[in-house]
């Protein structure tokens, strides 16, 4: 159905809740921001973290920004460690690699933590290639960075057809479509069915293994 496979990294590879909300947590107190409930911190799960704070927070950009530097004090030490992979995310790379499929990483997360994450979980070998966000805060819409992506494989609108959008949030899927390319949500991520489906993408699906059929097929 389609040999290029596009996957967001947190709530679709991996489960990052716990580093993702901590270092939100951590960023928040040093403006005076007390939230001991982590679960009310998962939006900031997927999408890019200075809109988050903004949108969150009330804060003005040069604000959010500040945010973001606090939150990578805590996260690049501990809390890109504070992260699990789903059950049957290695098996589905290794299979569609022994299918031929060709499998890239198009994260809002910057590359460099991307790349730690991948390493750790020992599952970079299957990925042709990883784009992510830069550390300056640039290429975080996931438009660009499914753009980036097609640049490096050189897919162009006479081969989009062949290319899938994976992801469990909504921007992945409007990333998708403004990138004129097919999306699956998935939603054991963040993202959950209703925001999915207000997004319509081209499937829904409820598990690595679900996810991993319609892939197959």
């Amino acid at each position: 159905m389609f040999d290029i496979i596009l996957y967001d990294l947190d709530g679709t590879l991996t489960d990052p809740k716990e580093g993702i909300t901590k270092s939100v947590q951590y960023a928040l107190r040093y403006f005076g921001i007390e939230e001991e409930d982590l679960s009310k911190l998962e939006p900031f799960i997927g999408p890019p973290l200075k809109e988050q704070f903004m949108e969150y927070c009330g804060f003005e950009e040069e604000k959010g920004e500040e945010a973001v530097w606090k939150y990578r004090e805590r996260f690049s030490v501990d809390g890109w460690k504070e992260n699990k992979i789903y059950p049957g995310v290695a098996d589905m790379l290794r299979r569609l690699s022994q299918e031929g499929k060709i499998l890239a990483v198009a994260s809002s997360k910057p590359t460099l933590f991307v790349d730690k994450i991948l390493d750790y979980f020992e599952i970079t070998k299957y990925f042709t290639e990883v784009v992510g966000s830069e550390m300056d805060g640039s290429r975080t819409r996931k438009s660009d960075v499914i753009g980036e992506v097609f640049s490096r494989l050189r897919i162009d609108e006479e081969n989009k057809d062949r290319v899938v959008m994976i992801g469990d949030r909504k921007h992945d899927v409007i990333g998708a479509k403004e990138a004129g390319v097919a999306s699956i949500g998935v939603t054991y991520g963040y993202g959950g069915y209703d925001e999915l489906a207000g997004a319509h993408p081209d499937w829904i699906v409820n598990s690595v293994d679900e996810l991993t059929e319609l892939l197959l097929k």
